[in-house]
């Protein structure tokens, strides 16, 4: 899958080509596997799941990207790039955009803004995340 919108990321410096890694994406995707795991745990507070399920989440749309023979330093590129790389609705980009700002506050200004309804909503599109991907070929190297 190629897409005219990576390539005009890419040609503007946004985006990187480097070729695919079987070995990087699959480590990506056990990542996120084990993340997603602990992250339903209700015995861990409210802002672990959070940041479990969002490493989760990015961890798979990396995977999704570098399988394509992109790299992106921006976390937020990864998420907004979902729709070319897995197909990601555009309700779920928008989770994940909200998700990255709340990530942002709490990583940077120490505002932690999560509920239950977010981290549910959070782990619903990490786990169709995990679909798409698991659906996926790996790249070949």
């Amino acid at each position: 899958m190629t897409s005219r919108e990576l390539e005009r990321l890419v040609e503007i410096g946004a985006l990187k080509r480097e070729p695919p890694s079987r070995r990087e994406f699959e480590g990506l995707v056990r990542s996120a596997k084990v993340r997603l795991a602990d992250a339903v745990s209700e015995e861990l507070s409210i802002e672990s799941r959070f940041d479990l399920a969002y490493n989760a989440a990015h961890a798979l749309a990396l995977a999704a990207l570098r399988r394509l023979g992109y790299r992106s330093e921006s976390r937020y590129l990864v998420f907004q790039s979902l729709p070319h790389t897995t197909g990601l609705a555009a309700s779920g980009c928008r989770i994940l955009s909200k998700c990255h700002e709340r990530r942002n506050l709490a990583e940077y200004e120490g505002l932690v803004d999560v509920d239950e309804r977010l981290v549910g909503d959070l782990l619903r599109v990490a786990q169709a995340l995990l679909d798409a991907v698991a659906a996926l070929p790996p790249p070949l190297e």
